[in-house]
C-alpha cells in the first residue's frame, strides 16, 4: 500500500468531537497489541480524548481510509498534560511551558508503512511551532523487560525510528502510569521513558 492511499489531517478543538468514538475504538484495538497490552475501555477513552478538544492548543492528527478513521496521533503543550508527565521534567529543571508532549500514535497494522508513522512526527512539529513557542518536543514509551512472557518473537523495538526522527533517549526521565493488562483483573503501574528533540536546533538540556 502506498503512503497516497491515506489521506492526513490535523483537526484541533470540536473539530476532534466527532471523531471520539472512532479514535476511542482505535486505541483500544491498538494499545491491545505489545507492548502496551492494555484492556481499553470505551468510556474512559472517549473522556480521555475530549481533553484534547478542550485543550486550546492540542491536535490529533488523523489518518484516513477514505472516511474511516485507521490512524491518529496526539500533542498539546506539556503544561497542559497531567502532574505525573510533567513531574520528570521539573526534576531535571526543566520548564513545562518549553516542552510540547507528543501523547501517543496509533496505527492499524494493516497501514504500517504506509509513511504515516513518517506523516504523523512531521505534522505534529509543525503544529507544535505554530500554536507555540515551545523548543522541545517529547514523548513517552513504556518500558518492558526482554523476558516478558507476552513479548512476540518477532518484536522489533522503534528506537530506531524515533533516533531517525531526531529524538534522544533519556532513560532516566521516567513517569508511571496505570491501565489493566489483557487478562489481568486490576490496574497496575507501568513505568515509561522520555525521548526529547530540540525544535530549534539548540542543545537539549
Amino acid at each position: 500500500m502506498s503512503e497516497t492511499a491515506l489521506t492526513i489531517r490535523t483537526a484541533t478543538g470540536a473539530d476532534i468531537l466527532p471523531y471520539v468514538p472512532a479514535l476511542a475504538r482505535l486505541r483500544i484495538t491498538v494499545f491491545r497489541d505489545w507492548p502496551y497490552l492494555y484492556e481499553g475501555d470505551q468510556t474512559y477513552e472517549e473522556t480521555y480524548l475530549r481533553t484534547y478538544a478542550e485543550s486550546p492548543r492540542a491536535a490529533i492528527v488523523l489518518a484516513f481510509d477514505g472516511d474511516a478513521v485507521v490512524g491518529a496521533s496526539t500533542c498539546l503543550p506539556l503544561a497542559d498534560e497531567t502532574a505525573n508527565v510533567q513531574a520528570p521534567f521539573r526534576a531535571k529543571g526543566i520548564a513545562v511551558e518549553r516542552v510540547f508532549y507528543f501523547g501517543e500514535s496509533v496505527l492499524l497494522r494493516h497501514y504500517r508503512g504506509t509513511g504515516a508513522g513518517l506523516r504523523f512526527f512531521a505534522e505534529r512539529e509543525a503544529h507544535a511551532r505554530a500554536v507555540s513557542d515551545c523548543d522541545i518536543a517529547a514523548f513517552c514509551a513504556v518500558q518492558r523487560p526482554d523476558d516478558h512472557p507476552a513479548r512476540p518473537a518477532d518484536a522489533v523495538p522503534l528506537d530506531a525510528f524515533w533516533q531517525k526522527r531526531g529524538f534522544t533517549p533519556y532513560p532516566h526521565m521516567r513517569c508511571m502510569m496505570h491501565w489493566r493488562d489483557v487478562g489481568d483483573d486490576e490496574e497496575t503501574a507501568h513505568r515509561l521513558s522520555f525521548w526529547l528533540k530540540s525544535l530549534t536546533g539548540a542543545a537539549l538540556p
